[in-house]
Order: structure tokens, then C-alpha cells, then sequence
């Protein structure tokens, strides 16, 4: 089994910008655990260091590596309208003195003016990003196809472009960023009996479970599905882990095995809030004073509850969820979280 040094000396190999500040805290909910009868602690990648952290300041890392070993500019990226991903690139970029350009899916329908206004999209208008839009929501490919098109109008401006792609057939140097993510929660923790993480483009999932394995670590790995269903969802695992096992060269058996998916929380579907979500939601805050985002962690804290409900984490049980971060998309999703 690696060790993580051999980690380290591994992710050594990739160009790198290292936007993370230090290593992110590991806390125990003791309100939550006494509540919920599991010994229940939180990683807190929400706190990365970048505009507001979150878990794509690690993923980040690998592509403006690279975008800067090319000699980039500017970069461009797609994301949903409230997305995460692309307000961190966009900061990213303004900290590296880059320009950026974000392209936003219509992935949520029927949403009000805030989510267009406020939350993610007015900070990435602070950054100074420029904005694109894109109509449809389940075309990686067609997104990837016009990012590719602005590429070339900045080129033939005298302009360096590097796109980070959206689909799934190009090397996962997001996954590769969260590696040492798992390696890092190893060695902060030491033995638990369960990880739950959100599972959307698998590279955060992917990576946190590579590293976990990589350190020695073998406890269950729930991915929560926060876009797709459980097929679907296993399916991209599948592709994404053995992506990241061929750039980092190791046995693609050694994670293939713990690739663990549930669907529960999804309903109503990407980006829209459930029942399970609000009470997942509402639950965090008022029992720990911490905030969930809509989209992923809330999701995600609801499939902890609910692979607790089915009996597949048990009472008494050491248990570590992840905090991907994404609380500015709560001032998108005014309308939604009101209480009634």
C-alpha cells in the first residue's frame, strides 16, 4: 500500500499553483453526534482560503499548473449559474493577475431573479470575470465545443486561452487535486468507520477516495448524488477513477471496488431543493451554527441521514462528512430557503 509521501513525491510529477494557504480544520459536531447517536466529525473545506473557500480551490490548483506552464492568460470554464467552480477560477485567475471568462449553463429551471443576480454570479462580477451563457444543461460536450470557440476569437486577439473542460474524456486534474485532500484527512483522523461526500462531476468523490486508499485508509466512501442518479452516478465514477489511475499509475483495483453512490437526497434534481435538503439545511444551522449550501453539502448531509435511517452507517459509529463549501449560492436561492 503507498504511503502519502510517495503522494507527495507522485503529485510532484504535475505542473501545480498552490492556492491552498494551509490544511483545512477537521472538527467534531458534538451536538449532532449526541443528537444522531454517531460520533459524527466535518471536514471543513469550506474554509479553503480563496473568495470564500470551497472545495474547488484544491481542484484549481492542477489546472492553472498547467495553464501557466502553457503561459495563459486567461482561462475559461463552465459551470451552472450559481456555480461554485467558476467563481473560484475567477478568483483564482484575478489572484495569478489573469482574466477569465465563465461560461453558465441553464442547468435549474424556473428559478427567480436572485439566482441570477446575487450570490456566485455578483461575485464573479466583482472579480471582474466576462460572462458567457450557455442554454443547455446536459451538453458537456457542446459547452466544452463553445468555451473552444471564445478560445480561438482570444487567440486570434493576441490572447493565451486555456480551457478547463466540463466533460468527462480529458485528463481529471480536478480529481488529481483532491488526492492529497484524502491524504490530508488521514492524517488528521486517523481510523473512522465512514466518509460522505457529494458526488457531481466525481472529481472531488474521485480524488478524496484515491487519496483515502493511497493512505492506507479502506472505511466505506459514500458519494452523495447531487446531479445524477445512482447508475449514472457509478457509471462517471467508473470513468473517472480509471482516468486518475492512469495519470497517476496505480492499480485501478485498488479504488474501482470502493465506489459507493446513493441517490436518495437528489429529488427534486440538480440545483433545486427538496424536503430532505431543507431539513438537512436547517438541521446544520440551528444544531451547529454552520451553513450548507443548496446545491451539494445540504445533499450531502441529507444522504448522511439517510444511509443512517436505511442502516447502512450504524449508531455509535466514527463518521466523517465533507464540506465542499458554496455558501454565497444561499443568496441565490432566496426565494426557496425562506421559511414559509
Amino acid at each position: 500500500m503507498t504511503d502519502p509521501m510517495n503522494i507527495d513525491a507522485k503529485l510532484a510529477e504535475f505542473p501545480r499553483t498552490r492556492l491552498m494557504s494551509s490544511a483545512t480544520p477537521v472538527e467534531r459536531l458534538d451536538r449532532l453526534s449526541h443528537r444522531l447517536g454517531i460520533d459524527l466529525w466535518i471536514k471543513r473545506d469550506d474554509l479553503t482560503s480563496l473568495s470564500f473557500g470551497g472545495n474547488k480551490t484544491r481542484q484549481l490548483e492542477f489546472y492553472f499548473g498547467e495553464a501557466r506552464q502553457q503561459g495563459a492568460d486567461t482561462i475559461l470554464i463552465t459551470g451552472a449559474v450559481q456555480s461554485n467552480f467558476v467563481r473560484s477560477a475567477a478568483a483564482a485567475a484575478a489572484k495569478l493577475g489573469m482574466q477569465s471568462v465563465l461560461q453558465l449553463e441553464e442547468r435549474v429551471p424556473g428559478m427567480g431573479e436572485h439566482y441570477y443576480r446575487s450570490g456566485n454570479v455578483l461575485l464573479a462580477q466583482l472579480l471582474g470575470a466576462e460572462h458567457m451563457s450557455y442554454p443547455v444543461g446536459e451538453d458537456e460536450a457542446g459547452a466544452d465545443n463553445a468555451l473552444h470557440e471564445r478560445a480561438d476569437q482570444l487567440r486570434a486577439e493576441g490572447r493565451t486561452p486555456y480551457v478547463i473542460h466540463l466533460g468527462i474524456n480529458h485528463p481529471p486534474l480536478g480529481a488529481l487535486g483532491y488526492v492529497p485532500g484524502g491524504a490530508e484527512l488521514n492524517e488528521q483522523i486517523g481510523d473512522f468507520d465512514a466518509a460522505v461526500v457529494p458526488s457531481g462531476s466525481g472529481s472531488t468523490h474521485g480524488g478524496f477516495l484515491t487519496g483515502l486508499r493511497l493512505s492506507g485508509q479502506t472505511a466505506p466512501v459514500y458519494g452523495i448524488c447531487v446531479r445524477r442518479d445512482r447508475d449514472q452516478q457509478h457509471a462517471r465514477m467508473q470513468k473517472v477513477l480509471g482516468k486518475l489511475a492512469d495519470l497517476m499509475q496505480f492499480d485501478p483495483a485498488l479504488v474501482m471496488n470502493g465506489i459507493n453512490v446513493w441517490d436518495g437526497a437528489l429529488a427534486p434534481g440538480y440545483g433545486q431543493v427538496g424536503s430532505s435538503t431543507r431539513e438537512a439545511l436547517t438541521l446544520m444551522a440551528r444544531t451547529e451554527g454552520i451553513f450548507l449550501d443548496p446545491v451539494y453539502t445540504a445533499k450531502t448531509f441529507a444522504g448522511l441521514l439517510g444511509l443512517l435511517a436505511e442502516g447502512v452507517i450504524h449508531k455509535g459509529q466514527k463518521v466523517v462528512v465533507l464540506h465542499t463549501g458554496g455558501q454565497p449560492a444561499l443568496f441565490g436561492y432566496q426565494e426557496e430557503l425562506q421559511p414559509n
